[in-house]
């Protein structure tokens, strides 16, 4: 399954602040991993419909993704899924929609290389 794809995803159970339900998320593992046998799991990062600000919500179109209504990825959701929970693939994210939820997730696991960037400093990064 390409980066990028939208699907729909069971993701009960949860608990705490987990997002629920049946949901469209965007996969962003490595299709070369994903594609292998071996590794029944897919990395997605949740959608919601409720608008957010900052890196970690980034902004997706309704379009050829498949989505109907503008929606946000929540970043800070990121999860590892089996593929089982898969109930339906759409199409896929803009490539510049990729883009910014890459750049959430970096910044979400410190994978930023510039100096300073992160949460909690001052390198004036809207989370």
């Amino acid at each position: 399954m390409k980066r990028g794809t939208v699907v729909h995803v069971s993701l009960d159970p949860t608990k705490g602040h987990e997002q629920r339900g049946a949901r469209p998320c965007v996969v962003v593992t490595n299709p070369a991993v994903s594609s292998d046998q071996r590794f029944p799991m897919l990395a997605v990062v949740p959608l919601t419909g409720t608008s957010g600000e900052g890196a970690l919500y980034p902004s997706l179109l309704p379009g050829s993704s498949g989505l109907r209504q503008p929606s946000w990825a929540l970043i800070d959701q990121l999860r590892a899924v089996d593929k089982r929970r898969v109930i339906r693939a759409f199409g896929l994210v803009s490539p510049d929609e990729l883009a910014d939820i890459d750049d959430g997730i970096r910044l979400f696991l410190g994978l930023t290389t510039s100096a300073g960037a992160g949460c909690g400093d001052d390198s004036g990064i809207d989370v």
